[in-house]
């Protein structure tokens, strides 16, 4: 999402390096030209100046380090503004108190808010949670019919609405309900327009006053950028909300909704959609989130992530195989499937440090494919169990029937076959043998150095 607004944070910090001392005009040059970055990021005009202005302040006045060079002392300012204007710290839900905790997922239709509302049940379900979905919007078509889908794919509970039956009344029996199985989450999915009007707002106030939620979240799609800010700031005004979900910031939104919503709302981003998947959903982490912006990485987010979608078990037999030289196809398909849970190879590489000046210094080279991976995969899905386990039984005939399979090519299938066959080289060659290698250098020293 931030990519843009990256290589042009990038480009003013690369000037200010060139620069042995920096001077208050060195300074407010770079500053016009963050401005500028963060305008074209489409962050509200209002908090691009004042960042500006906090930034150069700072600059101009603070002593500079002796392990810092001046470059990099604004850069470390930049990264402490970014993080101030992202909202300073990590916001959690509050899961304490009264119970059950009551969610109320809020905003206009097109957000994202059902598939949010399934999402986050499945993240606290995760973290030992027990939540109740309530579908409390009665007039979208199939919404009810939407999250009662989601949960039968969750296996999480999903109340009985139906269509005639009014919000406050599902919202009344839903947390009655809650009490009396044990549920200690209630996610409520509240009813959408397709812009701000009195008889929504007047409807929400309603069922905030009937069930008093510990947590009003705004949905907002990040791919409407200011929009998004100013009907977040409107849901504020009049629902007084707890906290913003951001959808869509896989996508190729330029990022100003998340620079400028805690700004002008006052209310920080909690939460962020980063894909399709019910999985797709992260906790916003300002300080990280700060860090891919200025080009740093994120590699907190990419160990949790690793963490999340491996299963201790399969790695240490995979470890085991690897030190065997063992590692099959079925293995590399495992591999793969879990690299997938990791999130898109476009998020995953953002987190990566100082990958964006790798792009740039090998921007001939093939860059890693999502279709690709994909299609490899659909290759080795194709290949029975047997030509996974031993690769060298493919033929010419089997190689034909697994494209036919897999809707590739001959050459696909051979390209899948000499990718493998190099990785198991490499992996032998990184094996090696030790007992040998240590052989070879001992006949390499001086006759006094052996022993």
């Amino acid at each position: 999402m931030f990519e843009n607004l990256t290589e042009r944070l990038e480009g003013v910090f690369k000037k200010l390096r060139g620069h042995g001392i920096l001077s208050e005009d060195n300074i407010q040059e770079a500053m016009r030209e963050v401005r500028l970055a963060l305008l074209e990021a489409d962050v509200n005009y209002k908090v691009a100046r004042e960042f500006v202005d906090s930034v150069t302040e700072k600059a101009i006045g603070r002593e500079v380090s002796s392990k810092l060079s001046p470059g990099q002392q604004v850069i470390k300012i930049v990264h402490e503004e970014l993080v101030e204007l992202l909202g300073g710290s990590t916001e959690q839900i509050r899961l304490d108190g009264k119970q059950p905790v009551i969610i109320m997922m809020a905003g206009l239709q097109g957000s994202g808010k059902t598939t949010t509302s399934g999402k986050l049940a499945k993240l606290l379900k995760d973290k030992g949670r027990t939540p109740y979905l309530v579908p409390a919007d009665v007039y979208r078509p199939a919404a009810i019919e939407q999250l009662q889908i989601l949960g039968e794919r969750l296996d999480i509970p999903v109340h009985p609405s139906t269509t005639e039956m009014k919000p406050t009344v599902i919202c009344n029996q839903a947390v009655t309900t809650a009490k009396n199985q044990g549920y200690d989450t209630l996610i409520i999915d509240t009813a959408g327009r397709l812009h701000v009007d009195q008889e929504m707002m007047a409807e929400l106030k309603e069922v905030r006053t009937a069930i008093e939620p510990s947590e009003i979240l705004f949905v907002a799609d990040s791919m409407t950028g200011q929009d998004a800010v100013s009907v977040a700031d409107q849901f504020n005004q009049d629902l007084e909300i707890s906290g913003v979900v951001l959808t869509k910031m896989e996508g190729d939104a330029r990022g100003g909704a998340a620079l400028s919503i805690k700004n002008v709302t006052g209310k920080p981003i909690k939460f962020v959609g980063i894909g399709e998947g019910l999985d797709a959903i992260e906790i916003f982490h300002p300080d990280r989130v700060a860090s891919r912006i200025l080009g740093m990485g994120d590699m907190l987010t990419l160990i949790e992530k690793a963490e999340s979608v491996v299963d201790k078990k399969k790695a240490e037999k995979l470890s085991q195989k690897l030190k065997k030289s063992q590692f099959s196809l079925e293995d590399f398909l495992d591999q793969i499937q879990q690299i997938k849970k990791m999130g898109s190879l476009e998020q995953i590489m953002g987190m990566i440090p100082g990958i964006n000046k790798m792009k740039q210094q090998l921007k001939d080279a093939p860059q890693p494919n999502e279709k690709e991976l994909g299609k490899t995969e659909a290759i080795i899905r194709s290949m029975t169990a047997q030509e996974r386990r031993d690769h060298r039984i493919i033929n010419g005939s089997r190689r034909q029937r697994i494209a036919n399979g897999s809707g590739t090519t001959v050459a696909d299938v051979n390209k899948v076959l000499k990718s493998y066959s190099a990785m198991l080289k490499m992996m032998k060659k990184m094996r090696g043998k030790p007992g040998k290698a240590l052989g070879k250098k001992r006949r390499k020293l001086p006759k006094g150095l052996r022993k």
